[in-house]
């Protein structure tokens, strides 16, 4: 049914108040009823890979394979995850008592938040917005969906899946733009999962902080590559060729720029070249950029930065009629340029070089924490070196992109890169109070004997808590 737009705010608070009703209930369901509901799910993505596929491609001209591997993989493997292992994530765990409880027993529940809103991205528009659904439904939550206007094919079918699969009170989906997030945004949601970019998820916060409402961010940032020079070259360009120019390079974990050991430079870009062309060289069979402004923005930052003084090392193919633009490498850009300031979510690959491995270091940490940080090296004291003194959300050594898909990795960022984390149990968790349950006995406890008055006895066992308890 479609909403007339002026009724649009009657419509949110009427569904959000069914939601609210519906998420009392949940709490005296089992968790089978859980499991029932996303096994229905499951069982409409696999009748429907073809309509989702085209969805996607039309969204973005992306080729079958890829809307595979990085939308529909990655749901399934979350609700495989849940299946298996939902039973053991939602039973009470005991926790140890010292002497000081001596007489109690506790547990942590894990119980649902109650209703949450999932505001999803465009960029991998059925994944990012059903992944985090599944971890909801599996902590026992009611759902409203918010998918981007900038992805409307996927978004529809998205809207038509829901109505299928879910009952209205469970599951709600609310297409539209920012009018409609800021609709949303304003109501006292249980939980917020929103995945976007850092200036969205401060809008996000803020509303969110209105009603104290707890939030999980999925941001961005520019993800670094540092390439040292014992690393295997060939290697390396072939797994950063597919990482950074997968969907075009519009993925929030995508290598956002490389530093490289000045040495290893030239032989490096010789074999990311010919990765260039063996994976993403045909534009036919590549990932388009979303829409015409940022399709404008790419072109725009990459020719200020040749402008000012950065080399085009390669590419920067384009096709105007379908807002494509092929791999593209540049070295040196401009410190203040956009492609060094802004994280690029595009094809453009900015190269730097350096002489010590402090200088990546130093660079990393003179800015925003990224949400991924990757390595190729040999030498185990530079992996040491790194990790102890970078932050990021993940780190990945000698690969890149890959902790994404991995289902028992938590997902998340740090700072303006996210916070919070998602996928497999730590999505669970993400959505599910963790509720601590005390019994104490009746009668004589060791609480007891810390009551007033103190006389000398109870200074006496005072003094052996703080020494030894």
């Amino acid at each position: 049914m479609m909403i007339a737009r002026k009724d649009i705010s009657s419509e949110i608070e009427k569904t959000f108040h069914k939601h609210q009703k519906r998420a009392y209930s949940l709490r005296q369901e089992n968790f089978r009823s859980r499991l029932k509901v996303l096994r229905e799910l499951e069982r409409w993505i696999h009748v429907n890979k073809e309509v989702i596929r085209e969805a996607v491609y039309n969204d973005f001209k992306k080729t079958p394979e890829e809307v595979a591997i990085s939308d529909i993989y990655p749901v399934l493997t979350e609700i495989r995850k849940v299946k298996r292992h939902l039973k053991f994530w939602v039973r009470p765990k005991p926790v140890r008592n010292s002497l000081p409880f001596w007489g109690t027993s506790s547990r942590v529940y894990y119980e649902p938040k109650g209703t949450t809103l999932i505001i999803s991205p465009w960029n991998y528009p059925f994944m990012l917005a059903v992944a985090p659904l599944v971890s909801s439904i599996a902590a026992g939550n009611t759902a409203i969906l918010k998918p981007s206007e900038l992805s409307p094919h996927t978004s529809s079918l998205i809207k038509e899946m829901v109505s299928e699969v879910f009952p209205e009170d469970l599951v709600t989906v609310f297409e539209g733009g920012v009018e409609t997030s800021t609709k949303l945004l304003r109501l006292p949601f249980d939980h917020i999962f929103f995945t976007g970019s850092p200036a969205v998820g401060e809008i996000v916060m803020s509303a969110a902080a209105k009603n104290l409402t707890s939030v999980t961010l999925e941001l961005g940032g520019k993800s670094p590559v540092v390439i040292d020079e014992t690393a295997n070259l060939k290697d390396a360009a072939e797994k950063i060729a597919w990482g950074k120019w997968l969907n075009s390079g519009q993925s929030c974990v995508a290598p956002d720029y490389i530093i490289i050991h000045y040495s290893a430079k030239e032989k490096f870009l010789n074999y990311l070249k010919l990765y260039a062309e063996k994976l993403y060289g045909n534009l036919e069979n590549y990932t388009a950029i979303v829409n015409e402004f940022h399709y404008q923005r790419l072109r725009e930052w990459l020719a200020e930065a040749i402008s000012d003084g950065a080399e085009l090392v390669y590419g920067g193919k384009v096709d105007d009629a379908v807002k494509k633009m092929g791999p593209t490498v540049v070295a040196d850009p401009p410190p203040d340029s956009h492609l060094a300031k802004n994280e690029i979510f595009g094809p453009v690959l900015p190269i730097l070089t350096y002489h010590s491995i402090e200088d990546p270091i130093d660079y990393i940490n003179q800015r925003p924490k990224p949400l991924a940080l990757y390595l190729f090296t040999k030498k185990k004291s530079t992996i040491k070196k790194m990790n102890l003194n970078t932050s990021a959300g993940s780190m990945v050594i000698n690969d890149c992109v890959l902790q994404f898909g991995h289902p028992e990795l938590p997902m998340g960022g740090v700072n303006t890169s996210g916070f919070g984390k998602a996928h497999g149990h730590y999505g669970f968790l993400a959505f599910s109070n963790e509720k601590s349950v005390l019994k104490q006995r009746t009668g004589f406890t060791m609480a007891k004997t810390l009551y007033p008055p103190f006389g000398k006895f109870k200074k006496t066992v005072l003094e052996l808590l703080l020494r030894h308890f």
